[in-house]
């Protein structure tokens, strides 16, 4: 078997079986026909979206970090406060471990998966390959399964109407943030990494900047 014919094969992460990778038309994918497991999709045509969509879902991740969820007001006494200050109340209460999850879940394995995503997407679409690009995309796929702001919000939300027969909720600018994100995020989720290995192997490899050649004479 030649390089050129082994570099068109392509293995079942599932059962180990061997096919012969194939341009698909868009909007399409491949399945093991041994396992029913996915396999690879379609090279995507355009970026742009995608990367939109991404560094939009960044700028609203800070969003949902920066302001306050929701307001309670119980018998004249108000409290509000953000994600952080809730992983900081579980801290203090001994409950470390489910803090830990939290912050992870919802904050730092998000935040890692966007701006990996966005660090390969821009150079990528630019047409040229960054550097760490193969490591980049294989913590994409670690930490993806991880990220859990769906979670979060749907415990968010059913927390909310438990509390609304004892105190008045008052939605604040979070809310909505956490609202739009699991939407983007649901967007940038549907969008596998995998495929930029393809894409990057069409891109023209960059030719390193000679340095120009100056000339020094000397005088007699």
């Amino acid at each position: 078997m030649n390089v050129n014919e082994s570099e068109e094969l392509i293995a079942c992460h599932e059962c180990d079986a061997l096919f012969k990778k194939r341009a698909l038309p868009e909007h399409s994918s491949a399945n093991c026909p041994r396992c029913g497991a996915l396999l690879y999709r379609s090279i995507p045509r355009n970026l742009d979206r995608i990367c939109a969509t991404t560094l939009a879902a960044l700028i609203t991740f800070v969003i949902a970090q920066a302001f306050p969820i929701v307001e309670l007001d119980a018998n004249g006494i108000t409290s509000q406060t953000t994600l952080i200050g809730a992983i900081v109340a579980l801290w203090s209460e001994q409950m470390e471990i489910v803090a830990v999850l939290v912050f992870c879940a919802t904050i730092l394995f998000p935040l890692c998966e966007l701006v990996a995503l966005l660090y390969v997407l821009m150079p990528v679409r630019a047409g040229y390959v960054p550097p760490g690009f193969h490591l980049t995309l294989r913590a994409i796929q670690f930490v993806r399964p991880w990220g859990m702001i769906e979670v979060f919000m749907l415990g968010v939300l059913v927390t909310l109407v438990k509390m609304l027969s004892v105190a008045r909720v008052i939605p604040e600018a979070a809310l909505f943030a956490f609202g739009a994100l699991t939407l983007m995020v649901a967007v940038v989720v549907s969008f596998d990494p995998r495929s930029l290995w393809d894409i990057a192997a069409q891109l023209p490899k960059r030719r390193a900047r000679r340095p120009v050649a100056t000339s020094v004479r000397q005088k007699s």
